[in-house]
């Protein structure tokens, strides 16, 4: 006898990267950025008026979307915020696709979105990356109720253009186009402002990655007002306070400090490119990366070797064990001495 629902007792959750307790292993494995949050978030968290603990939060989130409108050139009533961009991923999936079919969404992407799919009686349809994982925008000018796209895409890194994002969202009017932005600042194209154009666009984003803050759980929507509508009310019927004091106090800090922000993702930006041309010297294949990792493939060694490799030398990095993608690594950029420790191990290994 099982306590569990059908749903429960079935559905294969998601699997994070590994998060070892013990410290010693440099992360390379979970796209963390490799830099501190804000100095402004510090000071904030310093300065916390903990008596406002013992009160709800805004449930509308109001000064943070007020401060995300500002710096994203929309109204905040464009913006949805919620308990990181997995659950906001998750009230969209809710909102435009639950019990649908017919959704479209790359075969090699981030994996949640099956997870979803399944969790919420979607019927999707995957369609395939390019043999050099690419997007063929074509594939995604045919009938549907839905699309959804991570651009710049994961584990790939590789992005499409706003104007292949405009072509994708323009050709399907009937249908909610979602554009997964997650790692858009480390070199891709945001198609925020089409969302002034386009009703059936929504882009998501995260403070996770850019923003150095993976532990305060933040997520947004950008959309028309009727999209964001939805979403609110699905919200309203599951959790009304998704985002607590202090993550809507130390989030609005971390947004305003621009100057920060470009200072600490330029830094990746750099990293990355000196990582890349580290790697094709040793024979690896690595894809053009608009994220803060790399996907990478050596000529001559299997990808699980050199990941067991790197492991028992303690440096964590991403094996995805699956069709097309099972002999590829995912490698976040972390900071220049760890990237330099990791291109030392690596090298020792394929030479």
């Amino acid at each position: 006898m099982s306590f569990f629902s059908k749903k429960a007792d079935e559905i294969l959750p998601y699997v994070p990267g590994e998060q070892p307790k013990d410290g010693v292993y440099i992360k390379l494995n979970t796209n963390e950025n490799a830099y501190q949050p804000s100095p402004k978030v510090k000071e904030a968290l310093n300065n916390l008026d903990v008596s406002k603990l013992r009160l709800y939060p805004d449930p509308e989130s109001t000064k943070l979307r007020e401060t995300m409108a500002e710096v994203l050139g929309v109204n905040k009533e464009n913006i949805f915020v919620g308990n990181g961009s997995d659950e906001v991923l998750a009230i969209a999936f809710q909102t435009f696709f639950m019990e649908k079919d017919n959704i479209l969404m790359p075969d090699i992407s981030y994996s949640f979105y099956l997870v979803y799919s399944d969790m919420y009686n979607v019927k999707a349809k995957t369609v395939p990356l390019n043999d050099n994982f690419t997007i063929n925008i074509n594939d995604y000018l045919v009938p549907n109720n839905g699309i959804i796209i991570a651009n710049p895409n994961a584990p790939t890194s590789i992005s499409l253009s706003r104007d292949e994002i405009e072509t994708i969202v323009k050709n399907n009017p009937k249908s909610v186009v979602i554009i997964d932005e997650a790692y858009v600042d480390f070199g891709g194209e945001t198609v925020v402002s089409l969302i002034n154009k386009y009703n059936n666009l929504l882009v998501i984003r995260t403070l996770s990655k850019s923003y150095s803050l993976a532990g305060l759980r933040v997520g947004f929507a950008i959309g028309n007002e009727e999209l964001i509508k939805g979403m609110n009310k699905i919200k309203d019927s599951f959790n009304s306070y998704p985002i607590d004091f202090v993550a809507q106090t130390l989030a609005i800090e971390a947004i305003k400090d621009i100057e920060y922000f470009d200072k600490t993702r330029n830094m990746i930006i750099d990293t990355k490119q000196r990582t890349k041309e580290q790697l094709e010297k040793i024979g690896f294949t690595v894809l053009d990366s608009k994220t803060n990792f790399l996907f990478i493939m050596h000529k001559n060694k299997k990808a699980e070797d050199i990941f067991n490799y790197l492991r028992e030398n303690k440096v964590l990095v991403r094996f995805f064990n699956k069709p097309k993608t099972d002999n590829w690594l995912r490698v976040t950029i972390g900071t220049d001495e760890q990237m330099d420790r990791f291109i030392k191990i690596i090298k020792d290994f394929v030479e």
